[in-house]
């Protein structure tokens, strides 16, 4: 299954008691991410996102979310390099946000903001920007970290209104992609969903209307634009096959997007972890 949230290890919440000294240094370096083939995407991102990524949906009864294809392979993210670096323009904000998330509190009072404390970038020495001044108080950093993870938070949840209108007007169907490299190596992509074209022309004009209005038919023609980077990936797929390559012809290499994994990145998206 997609690991989504595997480069969270260790959330901690932040406080002045345990991170008075600690300063965190984030650079350039996403090799914390290489092992996802997909991380969540929030609606207001579509714009930007969709010309360099294809834009899926995860999900089944209970709720469904819209993420980001990184990869066709299973635990490899194609958009971090060698060297650690996000080849496309545009890095999703749940990758941006990381080492810090908004964790559900466990009495559902709200949301604690924590920081994942194995991030490389975490240090002793003053690296980077400190969490708190001399005085025990929040830097502006911190603050700002705060605000980003609130919008964050907020944008989710829109994304999410979004996400139930698609589901009631019943427009998204299963989909799965296969690729095939000239050694014959297959790739398969599978249990995601994508709207159906001719369901979301086919609806009442108020529904349309609404779906005008309110800006989601621009996010749902976004995401059916950006389905075809999956081609680009498959093409890009093919021109890296070379002698080296794993498997007998036969073989098909399974990246399944399952209801269960589905569940469990819109939780991540949510809220990170709990306190």
């Amino acid at each position: 299954m997609p690991k989504q949230s595997a480069f969270y290890e260790e959330a901690i919440p932040i406080s002045k008691e345990r991170h008075t000294d600690l300063a965190v240094k984030v650079g350039s370096d996403y090799r914390f991410a290489k092992n996802v083939n997909s991380v969540p995407l929030t609606a207001v991102e579509f714009r930007h996102a969709a010309a360099e990524y294809a834009i899926v949906f995860l999900g089944g009864a209970e709720a469904i979310m819209p993420v980001v294809v990184l990869s066709v392979v299973q635990d490899q993210n194609s958009y971090v390099d060698e060297k650690g670096q996000w080849t496309a323009k545009y890095v999703p904000a749940f990758v941006r946000r990381y080492p810090f998330v908004l964790a559900g509190r466990d009495d559902d009072a709200g949301f604690i903001l924590c920081i994942d404390e194995t991030f490389t970038g975490c240090n002793l020495e003053g690296r980077g920007e400190r969490l708190f001044d001399g005085e025990g108080e929040r830097t502006q950093y911190l603050e700002s970290v705060l605000r980003f993870q609130q919008d964050y938070q907020a944008n989710f949840n829109a994304t999410r209104v979004f996400c139930r209108k698609l589901k009631d007007l019943d427009i998204l169907e299963p989909m799965q992609v296969k690729f095939t490299t000239p050694k014959g190596k297959q790739y398969m992509l599978s249990g995601f969903m994508a709207v159906n074209r001719a369901k979301l022309k086919a609806l009442p004009d108020d529904k349309l209307t609404e779906l005008v209005r309110s800006d989601e038919l621009e996010l749902a023609y976004l995401h059916l634009n950006s389905m075809r980077n999956l081609e680009a990936m498959g093409r890009n797929l093919q021109e890296k096959a070379d002698s080296t390559e794993a498997g007998t012809p036969e073989d098909t290499a399974v990246a399944d997007f399952s209801a269960e994994s589905a569940g469990a990145i819109t939780q991540k998206a949510k809220a990170g972890v709990k306190k």
